[in-house]
Parts: structure tokens; sequence; C-alpha cells
């Protein structure tokens, strides 16, 4: 999710907070809301993906791939 949007996100919540927002403009916060949560739902997963995690016999696990998320090519 680029800058604009998330800007667009702020500059609508403002603008709920004092006058209030018209049927478009709460239809456009909601659709950039779930863009702005998929966007880091997706983010935390590719960071759990990459975390190695080293046992206590010192073998190293991947996460992504113990729990068959991570894609092998």
């Amino acid at each position: 999710m680029d800058s604009t949007k998330i800007d667009r996100i702020n500059t609508l919540h403002h603008k709920a907070q004092s006058v209030g927002l018209t049927e478009e403009e709460k239809k456009e916060q909601a659709e950039l809301r779930k863009e702005y949560i998929a966007t880091i739902k997706m983010n935390l997963r590719n960071q759990l993906d990459n975390i190695d995690v080293k046992k206590a016999d010192g073998t190293v696990v991947n996460l992504g791939e113990r729990y068959g998320r991570k894609k092998t090519h």
C-alpha cells in the first residue's frame, strides 16, 4: 500500500471526527481500511514465514516450511 492511500485514510479519519463523512466517503474509507488490513496481514505472514528457530539440539527450523506456508522452488 502506498503512502497516498495511507494519507487518504488519515484524511478521512480526521474528517469523520470533525464534520462527518458522506456515504461515498464511508464506502471509500471501508475499502481503504480493508486493503490496509490485508497488506498488514500479508507483511506479517511473510515475516513469520522467514523466521528461523534454533532448537535446543542445535537444529534450525524455518517456521514457514514447518507449517507449510512457504513455497519452495
